[in-house]
């Protein structure tokens, strides 16, 4: 691609291979006391995503600055590319997704919205959420919603109205990848009170209505830290080995009343997810190499595609399973 004008839309891999985009992304690097060994799984992403990824350390304009420092200064056009979606697939039926104000969620929210579904859509950044409903329309119910608030879900319940066809917990916060002789109180407790009392909460409020229906589908998010010991804090890891836990039961318990229970595990996503303040030197010095397997980085779009097969008629046979959607790295 030499010749080729390179863009956004290219990988970071594929910047360094360029003649002119190899050496501004270095400098970007370099500017930043940083170089290409620093960037492991991120090589797979688009630049794009970084934007994401970064949490605002690497803002749209540095992106656009280096698309046009690498093509003489000069923008070229450009066709995203989007992954196929599937026409009214959720026609008639409404959804409610937390987290919906960012990554995953986000990118789920729409999805379902896209594909003919009434999407109840929570999280606790409500500008996030409205600028959501102003880009998609009615089909987006925006519900501002803290899940530690136990008032909270009465509200996004009362949101949804009478039909509740569907259910994806995907809010969830990091911990420090504090390892246990570390690990506060506050830092467990935090990290609970999300993943693991506030998913629960939903859940159980959003039962009566499926068993009155004799049907529904939830998913839950754990993560490959809910099927390993080695991808994040003890904090972490334990709630989403709760995740799996909650799952599973759930599945067994109700598979004869027409609910499917299911999970998708990611892997390393580029969705920023918010951390729990400064990382453990402890943590960070044992897991870092184990970072080493991860094939590369999702994108939250593909997360949702995963997310909404299992959610949809498509995972029709499916119940009480941990979907890992990582590239491959359960493999490994």
């Amino acid at each position: 691609m030499a010749n080729q004008p390179i863009t956004a839309q290219n990988t970071v891999q594929q910047w360094l291979d360029h003649p002119a985009g190899g050496p501004a992304i270095r400098g970007m690097l370099a500017a930043a006391g940083s170089d290409e060994s620093t960037l492991g799984p991120a090589l797979t992403l688009k630049l794009q995503q970084l934007v994401d990824l970064s949490q605002g350390k690497f803002p749209q304009a540095a992106v656009d600055e280096l698309v046009k420092a690498a093509n003489g200064g000069v923008m070229p056009e450009t066709a995203e590319t989007a992954l196929p979606t599937v026409a009214g697939r959720f026609e008639g039926r409404t959804v409610i997704v937390t987290g919906a104000g960012s990554g995953i969620g986000r990118a789920t929210a729409g999805r379902i919205a896209r594909e003919g579904g009434r999407v109840i859509a929570v999280d606790i950044a409500e500008g996030r959420i409205k600028e959501l409903a102003e880009e998609l329309g009615d089909a987006i119910v925006p519900v501002a919603a803290d899940l530690t608030d136990l008032d909270a879900v009465e509200r996004i319940i009362a949101a949804a109205g009478g039909q509740i066809d569907g259910l994806a917990n995907v809010a969830g916060i990091n911990d420090d990848f504090s390892p246990l002789h570390e690990v506060s109180d506050a830092m467990w407790q935090k990290v609970f009170a999300v993943n693991v009392d506030g998913l629960v909460r939903l859940t159980r409020a959003v039962l009566p209505s499926m068993l009155e229906a004799h049907k529904g589908s939830i998913v839950n998010i754990t993560s490959e830290a809910g099927l390993r010991g080695s991808a994040s804090g003890v904090a972490y890891t334990a709630s989403k080995h709760a995740v799996v836990g909650i799952t599973r039961s759930t599945a067994f318990m109700y598979a004869k009343e027409g609910i499917r229970v299911n999970a998708v595990a990611p892997g390393g996503v580029a969705t920023g997810i918010p951390m729990g303040g400064a990382t453990s030197e402890y943590g960070e010095a044992r897991l870092g190499p184990a970072r080493i397997n991860i094939p590369g980085l999702a994108s939250a779009e593909e997360l949702a595609a995963s997310i909404t097969f299992l959610l949809s008629d498509d995972g029709v046979n499916i119940n009480g399973a941990i979907l890992p959607s990582d590239g491959g790295w359960s493999a490994v």
